[in-house]
Formats: structure tokens, C-alpha cells, sequence
């Protein structure tokens, strides 16, 4: 039986962020919401001993929420289970061809939605977390089939 907080369906995300050398990470997020309309602003859970984390908190810059794709499946384990620190994310998905420019970004191919987002804040710090706060300020839907965590529980990618 799942325990209560995994008793859910959410979708996917994935989000880009960038170090002081442009360079990008990719990390796969557990913990998104959308907290306000107007403006639209979303906040997302980042673990401090992430690569993204450091990006984060060392300049600030605009990231994109990625919602991530059916098409996308086979990336969750080198996005969500391989540091950043220690695995070149973005060397892994050039090589590949996974990734295209969108907005001046790079972004995953084929992803469900992409979020610009800005005026990153660290708005609360927890034991393993920080929350952050992102304005919107670009989106663009696809017409792909959104991932979801049932989706990784059925391919047997977490629980």
C-alpha cells in the first residue's frame, strides 16, 4: 500500500537551470505548485545538495519548467537519479540529440508545456529543501501526452 503523499498522479517536471558558466542541468522535480493567478507564479521544492540548487543560488536567472512527455520516459533516470555534480547532464543529452532551443533556452524535445520563469526567490528553508518562487514569464503548450507519476510507477522507474 503507498503511504499517503504518493498517493498521487502528478505530472512530470523537469528544470533547467544554468551555472556561472552557462552550462545547463536538467533535474527531474517532485514538488511544484501553482501558489498565485495573478501574477502567475509557481513554486517549486529544490534539494540543497543539487547541482540545481547551486545554480539557484549563485546568480539569479531566468529557468524553464519543463512538463515533461510520454516521449520523454526514457530520460528520468539520468535526469532524476544522476547528480548534476558528479554526471554531465547536458554533454549526455547533446550527444543524444534531446535537446532543441526554445526561447534562447535549451530545452527537451518533445516536452508536454515549457515555463520561462524569473525573478527567482528562495522563499523558505526546510531540512533536505528550499522553496523557491517563479513569476511566469513565458509559456508554450505542445500537443504531446503528458507524463505522469503513474506512468513511472507502472515502468517501474520509482515505488
Amino acid at each position: 500500500m503507498r503511504r499517503p503523499w504518493n498517493i498521487t498522479n502528478e505530472v512530470i517536471y523537469s528544470l533547467v537551470s544554468y551555472s556561472d558558466t552557462l552550462r545547463y542541468n536538467m533535474n527531474i522535480c517532485t514538488y511544484v505548485s501553482v501558489v498565485n493567478m495573478k501574477p502567475k507564479i509557481y513554486v517549486i521544492a529544490i534539494d540543497y545538495k543539487t547541482l540545481t540548487y547551486q545554480n539557484l543560488t549563485s546568480k539569479s536567472q531566468n529557468v524553464v519548467l519543463q512538463i515533461l512527455s510520454k516521449e520523454n520516459i526514457s530520460l528520468i533516470r539520468q535526469l532524476g537519479k544522476k547528480s548534476g555534480n558528479k554526471f554531465k547532464k547536458d554533454q549526455y543529452l547533446e550527444k543524444n540529440k534531446f535537446v532543441e532551443k526554445w526561447n534562447n533556452h535549451i530545452v527537451l524535445k518533445n516536452a508536454s508545456a515549457l515555463l520561462e520563469l524569473k525573478n527567482s526567490k528562495k522563499i523558505y528553508e526546510f531540512a533536505d529543501h528550499a522553496l523557491f518562487s517563479f513569476e511566469i514569464n513565458k509559456s508554450k503548450s505542445n500537443s504531446y501526452n503528458t507524463l505522469h507519476v503513474n506512468d513511472l510507477i507502472h515502468e517501474k522507474i520509482i515505488l
